[in-house]
C-alpha cells in the first residue's frame, strides 16, 4: 500500500535504531516514488555505505545510510531534497562508487548520528543532446565518461571527452571531486573548462543553471566553479553540458631509467621540446615487478623505473617525428630500452601494461589489501617526493608500488597490508606522504579529493582564512548542514 513501510523496512530501521522522524521520512519518500526506487534492503544499504582507500567513515556498528533513493530527473531530486529538509534528514549524492576518499559514504555528524538519505543517480544516465558542430554534449550526472566516449565512437563522431579518472566514474561525481586522470598533462583537469554549465539543486530545493551553453561567458561569477570539488556539500548536479575535443591518433612508447630523477627530467624535457604527449606515466621498479608477477606467462619487463608515453598527432608523420625527438630526449637523460609501438595493435599491447598496473600491484602480496594514496607536487619536486616515500616504505617493511602522472607531478602509492597492525603502519606512511607534498609546495590530493580523511590537511595547505571562507560559503548555502555532512570541511 502506498505510504506504508514494508516489514523489510521496519526491520532495517529497527536494527539501525532510526529515529521515528526518519521512519516518517521513508514513508514520505514511498508516497511519492515507486517502491523499487526507495530501497531499504540491508545489502543495498551496506553497499552504499562501504568505502575503500585511505579515507574511511569510522561509524558505530550498524550506522550508515538509512535509505537509498533512485531519482530519474531534476524534479525527482527536488522532491527528495524538500523531504530531506522537512525532516532534517541528511542527504548524500552517490555516483559511480569509484571514490577512494569516502565521499559518498554516510558519516556520523552533528546533523545526524544515525543515518541519512543516499541519493543514487545511476538511473539519471541519459545523454540528452549531442552538438557535433559546437563540440559539446548535454547529459545527466549518472552517465559514465566511458559511456560518453563509447557512444561518440559508435555514432562515428570523431570527438571525445578527455577527462579519464577511474573506470565507472560518472560525470556528476567527476565534477564533485574535481577529478582528472592520465590525460591531464595534455587536457588539464575538471577545474578547467571541460564542464560548460550545470543544472544544480540547492539544499533549499531551488534549481539553478550556472550559465548558458556558449563557449565563452563573462557574465557574473563563475558559479559552476563553486560546485567543482565541493564534493556534493553545496548542491546536487542534475544536468551537465560537457565540452568535447577532436579524437586524434596516438601511439605508445616505453623506456627504462636509472632512477626517478632521470625519468622525471626526461619527462619535463620532452614537454619543453614540444613533443605532443597525451600521457606520461611513470611506474617505479616495484610496480614493474608487480607487472611481471601479475602474469608470468606474458611479457616480462626490466624491473627498473620506467615511463610509458602516449604520443598524439593528427598524422603518422607527425607522430613519427615526435617519437624521434622523444627517443633523443630519453637517451640524453640516461634512458634505455626505448621501444616505440608503430602500429595501433602494438600501442594497445604496450598501454595494457600501464592499465594493468593497479591490479598487478596485488601480485606483490597475494591476499593483501591496498591503500591507494594521492598527492601532487611541482614537477621539479617529484623525484624528491618519490625518493622520500620509497625510503619510508622500505623502513616500514611494507610492499608497495608507486606510479606518477609524471607530466603534472601527481603521484600515487599503492601500499599493501595484511592485518590491522600493517594497516596502521600504512596509514602512518600515507600521512607522511601528504606532509612531504605540503613541504614541497604541493597538495594533499591531486585528483581524488578530500572526502573524510584529508580534512586534517586543509588548514596547513590552504590557510585558516581560506578554510574559513569555505565554511562560510557552506553555511550560507546549506545552513542546516544537510548535504553530505562530515566531508571536506575540517572539524
Amino acid at each position: 500500500m502506498v505510504g506504508c513501510l514494508n516489514t523489510q523496512a521496519l526491520s532495517v530501521t529497527s536494527a539501525m535504531s532510526v529515529p521515528e522522524k526518519y521512519v516518517e521520512t521513508i514513508e514520505a519518500l514511498r508516497a511519492i516514488f515507486p517502491a523499487a526506487e526507495v530501497n531499504t534492503d540491508p545489502d543495498v544499504l551496506k553497499k552504499h555505505s562501504s568505502t575503500f582507500g585511505v579515507s574511511r567513515a569510522r561509524n558505530p556498528p550498524g550506522v550508515g545510510h538509512t535509505v537509498v533513493v533512485y531519482p530519474r530527473s531534476t524534479e525527482d531530486v527536488v522532491k527528495i531534497v524538500k523531504i530531506s529538509r522537512e525532516h532534517l534528514m541528511p542527504i548524500t549524492a552517490y555516483g559511480g562508487a569509484t571514490s577512494l576518499e569516502g565521499h559518498a559514504t554516510f558519516v556520523s555528524s552533528l546533523t545526524s548520528e544515525s543515518g541519512g538519505i543516499c541519493l543514487d543517480v545511476s538511473k539519471m544516465d541519459k545523454i540528452l543532446e549531442i552538438h557535433v558542430e559546437d563540440g559539446d554534449l548535454i547529459c545527466q550526472p549518472g552517465v559514465q565518461w566511458v559511456t560518453v566516449n563509447e557512444t561518440l565512437k559508435q555514432k562515428g563522431i570523431p570527438l571525445f571527452f578527455p577527462l579519464d579518472p577511474g573506470i565507472g566514474a560518472t560525470i556528476g561525481g567527476m565534477i564533485s571531486t574535481g577529478c582528472s586522470g592520465t590525460n591531464a598533462v595534455k587536457y588539464g583537469t575538471a577545474r578547467g573548462e571541460w564542464f560548460i554549465n550545470a543544472t544544480v539543486v540547492l539544499p533549499s530545493g531551488e534549481i539553478i543553471k550556472t550559465r548558458r551553453r556558449s563557449r565563452k561567458c563573462s557574465a557574473g561569477f563563475d558559479t559552476l566553479s563553486l560546485f567543482v570539488g565541493a564534493e556534493g556539500t553545496l548542491g546536487i548536479v542534475t544536468e551537465v553540458t560537457i565540452r568535447l575535443t577532436p579524437l586524434l591518433p596516438t601511439r605508445v612508447a616505453v623506456a627504462g631509467f636509472p632512477d626517478v630523477a632521470h625519468a622525471s627530467r626526461a619527462s619535463t624535457e620532452a614537454l619543453n621540446c614540444g613533443v605532443n604527449l597525451q600521457c606520461i606515466e611513470l611506474l617505479d621498479k616495484r610496480s614493474m615487478a608487480g607487472l611481471n608477477a601479475f602474469n608470468r606467462n606474458m611479457r616480462q619487463w626490466p624491473e627498473q623505473d620506467s615511463i610509458f608515453f602516449k604520443i598524439q598527432g593528427a598524422t603518422q608523420v607527425f607522430i613519427d617525428e615526435s617519437a624521434r625527438i622523444l627517443r633523443e630526449v630519453v637517451e640524453r637523460n640516461g634512458g634505455s630500452g626505448f621501444e616505440f609501438a608503430a602500429t595501433e595493435k602494438e600501442a594497445d599491447d604496450l598501454w595494457l601494461a600501464r592499465k594493468s598496473a593497479v591490479m598487478a600491484g596485488f601480485a606483490l602480496a597475494p591476499g593483501a589489501q591496498a591503500m591507494i594514496t594521492d598527492v601532487c607536487v611541482p614537477l621539479s619536486a617529484l623525484p624528491q617526493l618519490m625518493t622520500n616515500i620509497g625510503k619510508d616504505l622500505d623502513e616500514a617493511g611494507l610492499l608497495a608500488g608507486t606510479l606518477a602522472h609524471a607530466g603534472d607531478g601527481n603521484m600515487h602509492a599503492m601500499i599493501l597490508y595484511r592485518n590491522e597492525n600493517e594497516e596502521k603502519i600504512a596509514r602512518g606512511v600515507a600521512d607522511k606522504l601528504a606532509q612531504y607534498a605540503l613541504q614541497l609546495d604541493g597538495t594533499c590530493t591531486g585528483e581524488h579529493g578530500v572526502g573524510v580523511g584529508k580534512k586534517k590537511y586543509l588548514v596547513d595547505e590552504l590557510g585558516a582564512n581560506t578554510v574559513e571562507l569555505m565554511k562560510q560559503i557552506k553555511k550560507t548555502i546549506d545552513p542546516l548542514n544537510l548535504f553530505n555532512p562530515g566531508k571536506l570541511y575540517p572539524d
